[in-house]
C-alpha cells in the first residue's frame, strides 16, 4: 500500500510540475503577445540574432513552445526553413537556461510564489498583468510539485535506489538505455523540464548520488522533447514539418556529441558547483550551449540535410512579401502589403476549394487540420501586417499612403473573417455528418452547391482585383464592377434559395433539423459575400492605386510629434452621468 502513496505522490508531483510549467509558459506567451512572435520573426535577419532571440524566448516559455512557434511562422510564409535554425538551436540553450532558475532552492518559497500569482490574476485590470499573474502562480506550482516528489522519494530512496542501478554509465549499453528511457518518458510528458526536474528531485532525495548517472537522462530529455513540435507540425505545408523535424535531427547530432564528450563536460560541472542539482543544472547547459557554439557555423549545411532527409515534391509556402528593407521606400511597401493581400486571399481560396469535400463527403482529420492550420495562418499575416504597417508609420507619408494604408487593413480584416467564415463552413459540415435526419436530398445538396460554387467565383474576382499593377482607372474599375455584378448575381440566387426553403419544409421534402443547417450554409455564404463586397468597395477608392513615379522614393523618419497633454475627463465623466 504504502507504494501505491508513493506513486500517487509522484505522479501527482509531476503533474503539478508539468501543469506549472504549462501555466507559466502560457501566460508568458499571452502577456508577452505580438511582441514575442515580432521577436521571434526577426530571428531570421542573421544567425548571431537568431540564436540570441531563440535564446530569450526559450528561457521564457521553453524549447518546445519556441520551436512550435516557429512552425507556425514557417507554415505562414513569415519565416524560411533555414532562418529558422539559429532560432532552433537558441531555443534549446534558453530552456537549459530556466532548468538554472529550477535548480536554485527556492522551493520553501513556492507558496508566496503561487499566492501572488493568484492574487494578480484575479485582481488585475489590464488581460497582460492578469497573465503575468498565472505566469507567476505557474512558477510557484512547478517548485511545489518537484518539492512534493522530493518529499515522496525521501523515504523509499534505500529502496529505489537498487531499482535504479541500471542507470548506468560505465559501459555502452547502459548509456544508449537510459538515454532511450529518458526519451521515451520525456516524449509521454511532452516535457524536458518535467524530466529535468525529476532527475533534480531524485537528486535531492538522495537516490542520484553523482552526476555521471543523470548525464545520459539529460541527453534523453532534449531529444524526447522534440516530440511537441513534430505533432504541431502535423498539417502543415513540407518546410514547416521540415522546421520540426530539423529540431529532431538538431537534437540526435547535438546528443551524439554530447556522450562523445561526457568525461569532459562531466569533469567541467563537477568543478562549477559543489551541490549535486546544481552540477546537473550545470552540466545540462554546458552540453547544450557547446552543442549550439558548434553548430552554428553549419546552420545552413542543417537545413540542407533535413531537405535530404525528407525529398517532397510538395512546393514550399509563397514567402511573405513584407520584406523590411522596402520601408525605405513607402509606396514599394504598400505594393507589397497588397500583394500581402492577394497572398491571403490565395490561401483562402485553398481551404474553400477543400470545404467543398467536406460539405459532400466529409473529410478525414488530416484535411480538417489543414484547413484549422491555414486559417491560423490567414490570422498570422494579419498580425503580421499590422506589426509591419507600425513600422512604416514611423516614415514621413503623404496623406494618400495613409489612407490606402488604413483601406489595406480594412481589406485584411474583411479576409481574416472570410477565412473564418470558411472554417465555420466546415464546422457546420462536420456537425451536419454526426445528424441523421439533417441529410439533404439531390435538390436540396444542388442548391446549396449552387451557392457555393458562385461564392468561389467571387473570391476568385476578390482576389484578381487586389493585383497592384491595376493601376490604370479602367483597369480597376472593371475588376471591382465585375466583382459586384458577381455578387448581384449571388444575392439573387441566394434570396431564391431562401424563398424555397419553405416550400420544401411544407411539402416535407426536407427535415426541420436539415432546414436548420441549410439555412446556416446560406448564412454563411452570404456572410463571406459581404465581406468581398466590402473589399471591392475599398478597392473603388480614389486612394487605392499605386504610382508609379514614387515607387523608389524613399522617405526620412517621420518628424517628432509633440505629444498632447492629459486631458482632464472629470468634466466628461461629469456630463456623462448627468445624461443618465
Amino acid at each position: 500500500m504504502k507504494y501505491a502513496f508513493l506513486v500517487a505522490m509522484l505522479g501527482g508531483g509531476l503533474s503539478l510540475f508539468i501543469y506549472g510549467m504549462s501555466l507559466m509558459t502560457e501566460g508568458l506567451q499571452t502577456a508577452g503577445g505580438e511582441g514575442l512572435k515580432r521577436m521571434l520573426a526577426r530571428a531570421g535577419r542573421n544567425p548571431i540574432l537568431g540564436i540570441i532571440l531563440g535564446t530569450v524566448l526559450g528561457t521564457l516559455v521553453q524549447s518546445s513552445a519556441t520551436t512550435v512557434m516557429l512552425v507556425g511562422f514557417v507554415n505562414a510564409g513569415l519565416l524560411s526553413l533555414a532562418q529558422t535554425v539559429p532560432a532552433v538551436l537558441g531555443a534549446n540553450v534558453g530552456s537549459s537556461l530556466s532548468m538554472q532558475a529550477v535548480s536554485l532552492h527556492i522551493g520553501d518559497y513556492c507558496f508566496f510564489a503561487i499566492s501572488i500569482g493568484f492574487i494578480t490574476s484575479m485582481a488585475a485590470r489590464t488581460e497582460k498583468w492578469r497573465q503575468v499573474g498565472r505566469a507567476f502562480m505557474g512558477f510557484g506550482l512547478l517548485f511545489l510539485g518537484m518539492n512534493i516528489m522530493s518529499d515522496a522519494i525521501r523515504p523509499y530512496r534505500a529502496s529505489l535506489q537498487p531499482l535504479l542501478a541500471h542507470v548506468r554509465t560505465d559501459s555502452l549499453g547502459g548509456i544508449v538505455l537510459a538515454t532511450l528511457v529518458s526519451t521515451g518518458l520525456t516524449a509521454i510528458w511532452q516535457s524536458s523540464g518535467a524530466t529535468i526536474g525529476m532527475c533534480f528531485a531524485l537528486a535531492d532525495a538522495g537516490v542520484f548520488n553523482d552526476a555521471e548517472q543523470v548525464y545520459p537522462l539529460l541527453v534523453g530529455a532534449h531529444i524526447g522533447t522534440c516530440i511537441t513540435a513534430l505533432l504541431g507540425s502535423i498539417g502543415t505545408n513540407i518546410d514547416a514539418r521540415r522546421t520540426a523535424l530539423t529540431h529532431l535531427v538538431y537534437n540526435l547530432i547535438a546528443g551524439v556529441m554530447a556522450l562523445l564528450a561526457m568525461p569532459l563536460v562531466l569533469a567541467i560541472g563537477r568543478h562549477s558547483a559543489q551541490g549535486l542539482i546544481h552540477q546537473i543544472a550545470n552540466i545540462n547547459t554546458i552540453m547544450v550551449l557547446g552543442s549550439a557554439l558548434t553548430m552554428l557555423p553549419f546552420w545552413r549545411g542543417l537545413a540542407a540535410l533535413v531537405c535530404n532527409l525528407s525529398p517532397s515534391r510538395e512546393k514550399p509556402p509563397q514567402p511573405s512579401f513584407l520584406a523590411t528593407d522596402l520601408l525605405d521606400t513607402p509606396e514599394r511597401a504598400i505594393m507589397a502589403s497588397i500583394d500581402e493581400l492577394r497572398r491571403a486571399m490565395d490561401i483562402c481560396r485553398f481551404n474553400y476549394d477543400m470545404v467543398a469535400e467536406v460539405i459532400l463527403l466529409g473529410a478525414p482529420p488530416a484535411e480538417l487540420r489543414r484547413i484549422k492550420l491555414n486559417e491560423k495562418v490567414i490570422n498570422e499575416i494579419k498580425a503580421h501586417l499590422k506589426s509591419y504597417f507600425d513600422q512604416l508609420a514611423k516614415r514621413e507619408l503623404s496623406r494618400r499612403q495613409l489612407m490606402l494604408m488604413q483601406e489595406v487593413l480594412r481589406c485584411m480584416s474583411d479576409i481574416e473573417r472570410i477565412g473564418d467564415h470558411i472554417d465555420k463552413l466546415s464546422d457546420i459540415s462536420m456537425r451536419r455528418g454526426r445528424e441523421d435526419f439533417a441529410r439533404f436530398d439531390e435538390d436540396t445538396l444542388n442548391t446549396i452547391f449552387v451557392l457555393y460554387r458562385k461564392v468561389g467565383h467571387i473570391l476568385q474576382l476578390t482576389r484578381e482585383s487586389l493585383y497592384p499593377a491595376l493601376n490604370r482607372e479602367h483597369d480597376y474599375r472593371r475588376a471591382v464592377t465585375e466583382l459586384l455584378e458577381a455578387r448581384d448575381d449571388y444575392r439573387s440566387a441566394s434570396q431564391q434559395a431562401k424563398a424555397l426553403l419553405g416550400d420544401e419544409v411544407s411539402d416535407h421534402r426536407i427535415s426541420q433539423i436539415a432546414a436548420l443547417f441549410y439555412r446556416e450554409y446560406i448564412a454563411t455564404f452570404d456572410r463571406i459575400v459581404r465581406h468581398t463586397a466590402s473589399i471591392a468597395i475599398s478597392r473603388q477608392a480614389p486612394h487605392f492605386r499605386i504610382k508609379d513615379r514614387k515607387l523608389d522614393k524613399s522617405a526620412p523618419p517621420a518628424p517628432d510629434f509633440k505629444v498632447p497633454p492629459p486631458v482632464d475627463i472629470e468634466e466628461y465623466l461629469h456630463r456623462q452621468l448627468e445624461d443618465r
